[in-house]
């Protein structure tokens, strides 16, 4: 029943706002491999996680914006390499919402008219998100950008590009950098249950004529949410790692919402010039060298880090050897239903039992979804489009496959003319876990913590980029007020840590960056 007021442009821009999700979705699916695993039930617990999603996803985004509104946390997440980047909000955050409404239509259990307050809610959580964080290059998501993602501001940027550390392939430091990178990939393949969402590439961000720059996060390496990794990584120093990465003789032309690329020539691990390693999180204050005082430092930083993601893969391995059925199904569907998790960390608002747990009404399917089942119904879910709620008048050419199809249905304007509708599905219910109970235990840059310690530091600090005297120097205002006092201040903290632009300033171009360099 109509209890709320929903009006016009709101539907108008909902409806948007679910088209371009649909666009994209669609596109991303058919171009990528099938989420298909010999080891975990992919699509059995992709399936699971729709649905804990569209459940759980309103109140625990409304719980994160009573502390911290969503510009903010976009606005602090351009400086940190966490998982609140793409595919966390960008994409994972509405998607994963709208395939759970999409199929919860699809079985006769919901109307398009139905928590509507809720699907507005998060599609406008969504927006305000996207466009703060993607704040520099003027883009609600990376397809608006002709596929690209060029988060850093200037002075981050000239840091990165300034700090490198020159490398060829088959000497010490590219080895050490290509052997963290393949071990840390591996591991958080396994962390994330086979899937690719412990990754995460952003840019391309143009160094010179023939050399551009990448920036990789490897993301929930240590001991920190999810229970499958309690004492499996107690050794792994750091959550989350940043690798920059300068690249000659090949173009990124394509960074797509999920965090892949590709380039052309295509790249290749000789093409790889440059390296530097940063550690990052939201108590900071943006990104911390790693073993970057010298050549040698970093060489032996790669290693160790390499060496502590081995052990730790050996060690999950072992574990994952042990799980059950419904503690993989489990795992799988935590890991795909926290991918935004890192929004309540940054609030310091994040329990646990929110992010890490099935909601109750999420388990009544689980006995539906076997693996032929769950791998049927994605199919048809985010591939075919074959559900009846997916079809559209016959006269529609859908954009990337000319049939008349929709992943996402539209919310029906009749409401505005009485046509009944419901405002929500609820606050969020008990959840249940075949997991071990989790650790008490957070792996930060401040070290380990409890979640209340981690709560209560994530809302007493406030980093220096998101000052009120700082959070609104965009790259257009320092065009025009980089000799500023003001100015100057700003990239003189940026500056701290960096061992070539520290004291420099505001005011250096891309080449005085090269020239520094050589």
């Amino acid at each position: 029943m109509k209890t709320s007021n929903i009006n016009y442009a709101q539907l108008l821009e909902t409806n948007n706002l679910m088209q371009i999700n649909t666009d994209e979705s669609y596109w991303l699916c058919v171009t990528r491999t099938v989420q298909e695993s010999k080891l975990f039930p992919v699509p059995s617990y992709m399936m699971l996680s729709y649905l804990m999603a569209y459940y759980r996803y309103p109140s625990l985004l409304r719980k994160i914006e009573g502390r911290m509104s969503a510009e903010e946390v976009g606005t602090r997440a351009r400086n940190m390499g966490i998982k609140i980047q793409n595919p966390g909000v960008s994409w994972g955050l509405p998607c994963f919402y709208l395939l759970g409404r999409e199929w919860l239509i699809n079985l006769g259990m919901l109307k398009p008219t139905d928590a509507l307050d809720d699907l507005i809610y998060v599609m406008n959580f969504w927006k305000r998100f996207q466009l703060s964080y993607h704040r520099n290059d003027g883009h609600i998501n990376n397809k608006e950008f002709g596929h690209r993602s060029q988060i850093l501001s200037e002075a981050r940027a000239q840091v990165f590009h300034a700090d490198l550390y020159d490398c060829v392939a088959g000497d010490e430091l590219h080895e050490a950098a290509q052997a963290f990178m393949a071990s840390a990939s591996q591991y958080g393949f396994l962390i994330s249950c086979e899937s690719r969402i412990s990754l995460h590439n952003h840019g391309p961000y143009k160094l010179n004529d023939t050399t551009e720059m990448m920036v990789r996060d490897f993301m929930d390496l240590a001991e920190s949410d999810f229970p499958w990794l309690d004492d499996v990584a107690a050794g792994v120093e750091f959550n989350n790692v940043s690798v920059t990465m300068a690249v000659k003789d090949c173009h990124f032309y394509l960074v797509d919402d999920w965090g892949s690329f590709e380039a052309k020539p295509e790249f290749s691990a000789d093409k790889l010039v440059g390296v530097g390693l940063y550690a990052s999180d939201n108590l900071s204050d943006g990104h911390i060298p790693l073993g970057m005082g010298s050549r040698e430092e970093l060489i032996d930083t790669f290693k160790r880090l390499e060496h502590q993601v081995r052990e730790a893969t050996n060690k999950l391995w072992r574990k994952i050897a042990s799980m059950t059925r419904d503690q993989m199904m489990d795992a799988g569907a935590i890991t795909y239903f926290a991918i935004c998790k890192d929004l309540a960390h940054v609030a310091g608002v994040y329990d646990p039992d929110d992010w890490m747990m099935v909601d109750e009404r999420a388990e009544r399917f689980r006995p539906l979804l076997n693996d032929e089942y769950s791998r049927d119904v994605l199919g048809e879910l985010v591939g075919y489009l074959s559900n009846p709620s997916q079809r559209v008048q016959e006269y529609t050419m859908m954009q990337h496959s000319n049939a008349p199809t929709r992943m996402y249905s539209n919310i029906p304007y009749a409401v505005l003319a009485g046509e009944p509708y419901t405002m929500t599905t609820g606050q969020v219910y008990p959840g249940i876990s075949y997991l071990d109970p989790k650790k008490d235990v957070y792996t930060t840059t401040r070290g380990k913590l409890t979640a209340a310690e981690f709560n209560r530091l994530s809302q007493e600090f406030t980093p220096t980029a998101s000052l009120p005297k700082f959070a609104h120097l965009c790259d257009t205002w320092v065009k025009y007020n980089y000799e500023s006092p003001l100015a100057q201040e700003f990239y003189l903290h940026e500056q701290r840590n960096s061992r070539r632009l520290k004291g420099k300033g505001a005011g250096l171009s891309r080449a005085d960056i090269e020239a520094l360099r050589k």
